[in-house]
């Protein structure tokens, strides 16, 4: 008989990781252990709190800001997030991973932003070496903040290039910066050949604002983008573009606003590859989405229905949309399909 696609089989799985924050990462003991080490100003009860999920989840941003503002100081905080994330999704099958962070919510300039990314490229350092997996990152528009903010970030980037900050994303509150805010900043990214992706699509927002991400701000990956499905023109657009889109199984809009009993029937994750879209499933904030690697695959198979077939593509899609060249992609080709075509084939114990 062949295998059963169970959390082992997904955890076993070579996997590409294109959405996680930084941030959301951090797991509440470490949370708990660099307050008391900064002096925060939140008490264990706060933290605690920002780990629990219920059935209508309220979000993790209150979580970053005060990770932001109040915990994450030094380089050698962030080389602990990085390498314990990293080291935590490789023996989970996660092969590459590639990380959004937003850095003007704990940077004052050029000088902060490259200090506190050394700290990010050493624990990518030390978690390829020690664990076989490799990172980039994407320093992001906190789109919560004023434009000149975004064009800041860019420059500081701009002018303190490193080969592992390859590019540039945006998020935070979509409701509250709208993805033509950020035009000017995505291009002055471009004409420095940063590569984009972008949050749009993602709190219910109109399919407008993938729309613009698409052609305005020249994304060549998306990040959501749940309402293209309102849009078939649009859609079709982004099939015919190649583009692929980062999906969340456990994002907290539509658990939030979908009846329990209709979420996994009525989620646009089901309808996007029908649609024409190429999606590529990931964990976002794991700890505090209470998910890892394994569970958000499994999820595709055994919430949303998708077969054997649809993971294999999913899996192809996201070595299609790193922002890696293309000999490295082919090699992950190869060698993802084999190890899949070899796990299938396994018997069930």
């Amino acid at each position: 008989m062949a295998a059963t696609l169970d959390t082992t089989f997904f955890a076993r799985l070579p996997k590409i990781a294109l959405h996680d924050h930084l941030l959301g990462t951090i797991g509440e003991a470490t949370f708990q252990d660099l307050a008391r080490l900064r002096g925060a100003a939140i008490t264990p009860a706060e933290i605690a709190g920002f780990y629990l999920r219920g059935d209508k989840p309220v979000g993790v941003l209150r979580a970053l800001r005060t990770l932001e503002r109040e915990v994450l100081r030094q380089p050698a905080d962030f080389h602990r997030i990085t390498l314990e994330y990293l080291a935590g999704h490789a023996a989970q099958g996660v092969r590459h991973a590639e990380i959004f962070w937003n850095p003007t919510g704990s940077c004052d300039g050029a000088d902060d932003y490259a200090c506190l990314l050394s700290g990010i490229a050493a624990g990518m350092e030390d978690a390829r070496r020690d664990h076989g997996i490799t990172a980039l990152l994407l320093p992001s528009i906190d789109r919560e903040a004023p434009p000149e903010a975004a064009i800041a970030m860019v420059e500081w980037m701009i002018a303190r290039p490193h080969p592992s900050a390859i590019g540039i994303g945006i998020d935070y509150n979509e409701v509250k910066g709208p993805p033509q805010l950020f035009i000017p900043a995505y291009r002055l990214a471009a004409r420095h050949g940063l590569r984009r992706t972008a949050h749009a699509g993602e709190f219910g927002c109109p399919a407008t604002n993938i729309r613009v991400a698409l052609r305005d701000l020249g994304v060549e990956r998306l990040d959501h983008a749940y309402t293209a499905l309102d849009d078939a023109a649009l859609c079709r657009e982004i099939a015919d573009r190649n583009i692929i889109v980062t999906v969340v199984p456990t994002n907290s809009y539509y658990l939030r606003t979908l009846p329990a009993e209709r979420w996994a029937a009525d989620h646009p994750i089901r309808r996007m590859p029908a649609a024409g879209l190429r999606i590529h499933p990931n964990t976002d904030d794991p700890p505090m989405h209470h998910i890892d690697p394994a569970r958000c695959w499994a999820r595709m198979h055994d919430t949303f229905g998708f077969d054997a077939n649809d993971i294999r593509q999913f899996m192809l899609n996201g070595i299609q949309g790193a922002f890696v060249d293309d000999a490295t992609k082919a090699a992950w080709h190869a060698a993802f399909t084999a190890e899949f075509d070899a796990l299938l084939q396994e018997p069930n114990p």
